[in-house]
C-alpha cells in the first residue's frame, strides 16, 4: 500500500539547517578530500615547469611566466594550505589510530587545531619563504 504519510516527512535532511547541522568531523574529513584532489593541480602545474625547463628557455619563459603569475601563485598559496592541512590532519589520524582524544570534544579540539594550524602555518611559510 502506499505510504499514507509521504507528505508530512522531511525531503531532506539538508533542508535549510532545520534538521542536520555539519559536525566539525564531516566537514574536515570532506577537507582532507578536497585538498588531497587540489594539490594535484600543484603537482601538475610543478612537472609542467620541470619539463618547460628541460625543453628549453623559450618554451621555459612562456611556463614560468603561467606558474609565477597571479594565478600560479594563488594554486601554489592554497595547495601550501592543502600540504599543511594534510599533515596535521594525518597526524590527528595517527592518534586517534593509537586510541587517543577519540571522545567527542577531544576529537572537536583536536579538529579545531588543524584547521586553525594549518591557516596559521600556511601564513607562517608564506611570509618565511
Amino acid at each position: 500500500m502506499a505510504d499514507v504519510n509521504r507528505g508530512n516527512r522531511p525531503l531532506s535532511p539538508f533542508m535549510l539547517g532545520q534538521y542536520y547541522r555539519f559536525q566539525l568531523n564531516s566537514v574536515t574529513s570532506i577537507l582532507t578530500r578536497i585538498t588531497g584532489n587540489a594539490m594535484i593541480v600543484a603537482a601538475l602545474l610543478i612537472a609542467w615547469w620541470f619539463m618547460a625547463a628541460a625543453s628549453g628557455p623559450d618554451y621555459f619563459e612562456t611556463v614560468n611566466w603561467i606558474v609565477t603569475s597571479f594565478i600560479g601563485d594563488l594554486i601554489m598559496f592554497f595547495s601550501l594550505l592543502g600540504l599543511w592541512y594534510h599533515t596535521l590532519a594525518g597526524m590527528r589520524h595517527l592518534l586517534w589510530d593509537n586510541g587517543y582524544f577519540l571522545e567527542v570534544e577531544q576529537a572537536d579540539t583536536l579538529g579545531w587545531i588543524v584547521v586553525i594550524g594549518s591557516v596559521a602555518l600556511t601564513l607562517l611559510t608564506a611570509i618565511i619563504v
